[in-house]
């Protein structure tokens, strides 16, 4: 991960100081890094040592930077990890702009692995990931959106890039058809068990620990998972409740309605979703070679229903 962070830090250089300024104030902010950990660990398991597995794990870094200052701006936030969002700091403009800068370098980047394969792998992500959040706009405020609905968002919205980032590390492996497709089930199945956890710590988290304003999906009207299933399980007055929230995108109730998620049990069946994603993963990912990587990977998948952040 250092000699990522080495790439990531020479490839924002620009000779116009304003891109680097807001794209190195996003990725310096931190954040988990799981997309370039990931591709790494299933290079390491896969027996893969050469450079490009820094070059395309720092591509995936910025592409996902990329959708969080575009997902910033389009959902108006002003907190993310702890801090003001870029949009917040610089506007706008600035976030929009420096956001297509880094996904134009991230495809510069991704031409030098020479590598037509993984040239569509990471254009055919990036596609589908744009596609998910015309799609989740569509689905603002829409209160009969159901799970599969809701599932067909996060698995294009937020886990496709788990999935391209395990694919890669097959494809640079040159690994057989059926480990490149277990890697990129264990990298979709990783990538959906985060969203629904994320969905989770929406109504069971803690803002200091989170650093996001906690109500902020209800706010902009999302129906995640943890309201679909309150309203599937709940009476008469806890669905209209839960149902105008959405409609309207207020947050007045946000107390009354993180109680109704609980109550009716929506939560605890919202992490066993999780907790079945995380399964799959785990299943894929013992097709691979029996390594401390690959026992990484699984740790990975263990844990993940355990974030807190």
């Amino acid at each position: 991960m250092a000699a990522v962070d080495l790439v990531i830090a020479q490839r924002l250089d620009s000779g116009v100081p304003l891109v680097g300024e807001v794209a190195k104030y996003i990725i310096s902010a931190g954040g988990k890094r799981l997309r370039p950990v990931l591709l790494l660990l299933t290079c390491g398991a896969l027996g893969y040592n050469g450079h490009q597995r820094h070059n395309l794990a720092a591509v995936v870094e910025f592409i996902h930077t990329a959708t969080l200052l575009h997902d910033d701006v389009v959902d108006e936030s002003t907190l993310r990890r702890g801090r003001p969002t870029a949009n917040e700091n610089f506007g706008n403009p600035a976030s929009v702009l420096v956001g297509d800068f880094l996904y134009s370098r991230a495809f510069q980047m991704m031409v030098e692995a020479q590598s037509m394969r993984v040239m569509q792998t990471l254009a055919d992500a990036t596609n589908v990931i744009a596609e998910g959040e015309v799609l989740q706009l569509m689905n603002m405020h829409d209160a009969s959106l159901d799970e599969d609905g809701y599932l067909r968002v996060i698995r294009s919205k937020t886990a496709k890039l788990f999935e391209a980032s395990a694919r890669l590390g097959a494809i640079l492996a040159g690994s057989p058809s059926a480990i490149e497709t277990a890697c990129a089930d264990y990298g979709q199945a990783l990538g959906t068990a985060f969203q629904v956890i994320d969905d989770v710590l929406d109504y069971d988290g803690n803002a200091a620990e989170m650093g996001k304003n906690l109500g902020d999906d209800l706010r902009e009207g999302k129906a995640t998972l943890p309201l679909i299933l309150a309203m599937q399980r709940g009476n008469e007055a806890q669905r209209q409740t839960v149902r105008e929230a959405i409609e309207t995108g207020s947050v007045d109730k946000i107390t009354e309605i993180a109680n109704i998620v609980r109550v009716t049990g929506a939560l605890e069946a919202t992490r066993n979703a999780a907790a079945a994603e995380a399964q799959r993963a785990i299943d894929a990912a013992m097709l691979l070679p029996d390594n401390p990587h690959r026992s990484a990977l699984l740790t990975l998948a263990s844990q993940l229903l355990n974030r807190r952040t």
